[in-house]
C-alpha cells in the first residue's frame, strides 16, 4: 500500500515542480533555454573532456612538431580534420586544449564563489543578528573593499602569498591560491545581501519565538534565518561564477594564474595572444569565443532566475 502511495505521489511531485512559477518561467523564455543549453554543452565538453576530446593535449609522447601551427580543417589548405580547430605551436589540437582548458576555469570559477559564498553568508549573518559595533566595524571592511576591482584585489592576494610561499610550493598550489585570491575578492556582496535580509528576518515573530524558548543565536542563524535569506544570495552565486571565471581568465591572461602546463581558457588566450599577428590567429580567437560564450550564458541564466524569483515581477 505504501509503495503504490509513493509511486503515485511521484508523478504528482513532478507535476507540481512543472507547473511551478519558475518552471513556467524557464520554458517560456526562450534566452534562459538556448543559454541553458550552451552551458549544458560546454559543461559536459569540460567535465567529460577526457573520454570527448580528440586529443590528450598532456600527452607529450603523441605531440609532434611537425603538426605545430596548422591552420583549421575548414580553411583547407594544410588544415586537417584530425584537428578540427587546427594547432598551436607545440603541436597541441586547439579543441582538445580548450576543452581540458575549459575544466580548469569552471572548477576555480566555481570553487571560488563557493568560498565567497561560504564567507559572506557567514559574516552577513554575524553582522545582521549580532548588529552594533560587531556589524559597524565587519560592515566598514567591506565598503573598504569594494572600493577597489575585484581583480586588484586578487593581484593583491596573489602576490602576499607569491612572496610567503617557496616557489615550488606555490606553483603546486597554485589552483588553490587562485580559488582563494578570487574568493577573498569577491565575498562583500554576498555578506551586504545576507546582512540586509538578516536586519528584517531578526524581528519577525518566528525569530522571536525562537529566542523565547531558549534557542542560542547560532542555531537561530543556522536553521532559521539562513534559509529566508538564500534566495537572492543563489542570484548573486549565479552571476557571480561568470565574473570569477572572467577574473581567473585575467589573471591567467597577465601571467600570474595558472602555469601553461596546467592551461585554462585565460592561459590559452595569453599564449595565443603572441602569434596572432603573425596569422595564426585560431590559437587566441577560438579560446576567447568560448570564454565569451560560456561567461555570456552564464549570465544570461543568472539575469533570469533573478527576474524568476522576483516576486515583483510576476
Amino acid at each position: 500500500m505504501s509503495a503504490t502511495a509513493s509511486t503515485v505521489r511521484r508523478p504528482r511531485a513532478l507535476a507540481r515542480l512543472w507547473d511551478s512559477d519558475v518552471v513556467w518561467s524557464f520554458r517560456h523564455s526562450p534566452i534562459a533555454v538556448i543559454s541553458a543549453l550552451v552551458v549544458a554543452v560546454l559543461v559536459i565538453a569540460a567535465v567529460f573532456s577526457r573520454w570527448l576530446a580528440p586529443h590528450d593535449p598532456f600527452d607529450l609522447a603523441s605531440l609532434s612538431l611537425m603538426d605545430s601551427l596548422r591552420p583549421p580543417a575548414f580553411l583547407g589548405g594544410e588544415g586537417d580534420w584530425s584537428f578540427p580547430l587546427g594547432t598551436d605551436d607545440q603541436g597541441r589540437d586547439v579543441l582538445s586544449t580548450i576543452m581540458y582548458g575549459m575544466r580548469v576555469s569552471l572548477v576555480v570559477g566555481v570553487l571560488a564563489v563557493g568560498f565567497a559564498l561560504v564567507v559572506g553568508i557567514v559574516i552577513g549573518l554575524v553582522a545582521g543578528y549580532v548588529g552594533g559595533l560587531v556589524d559597524t566595524v565587519l560592515m566598514r571592511i567591506a565598503d573598504i573593499q569594494l572600493t577597489f576591482p575585484a581583480i586588484l584585489i586578487a593581484l593583491l592576494v596573489d602576490g602576499i602569498v607569491r612572496a610567503v610561499l617557496p616557489r615550488d610550493l606555490h606553483d603546486q598550489l597554485q589552483i588553490y591560491v587562485l580559488v582563494f585570491a578570487i574568493g577573498i575578492a569577491r565575498w562583500p556582496q554576498f555578506a551586504r545581501t545576507v546582512r540586509g535580509s538578516t536586519l528584517i528576518e531578526r524581528g519577525r515573530e518566528y525569530v522571536m519565538a525562537a529566542r523565547v524558548i531558549g534557542l542560542s543565536p547560532l542555531r537561530i542563524m543556522a536553521t532559521h534565518i539562513l534559509p529566508n535569506v538564500l534566495g537572492p544570495v543563489l542570484v548573486i552565486a549565479t552571476l557571480n561564477v561568470g565574473l570569477a571565471i572572467v577574473d581567473e581568465a585575467t589573471l591567467s591572461f597577465l601571467g600570474v594564474g595558472l602555469p601553461p602546463t596546467q592551461p585554462s581558457l585565460g592561459t590559452l588566450i595569453r599564449i595565443g595572444n603572441d602569434f596572432l599577428f603573425s596569422g595564426e590567429w585560431w590559437i587566441t580567437i577560438f579560446p576567447g569565443l568560448t570564454l565569451a560564450m560560456l561567461v555570456l550564458s552564464i549570465n544570461l541564466l543568472g539575469d533570469w532566475l533573478r527576474d524568476a524569483l522576483n516576486p515583483r515581477l510576476r
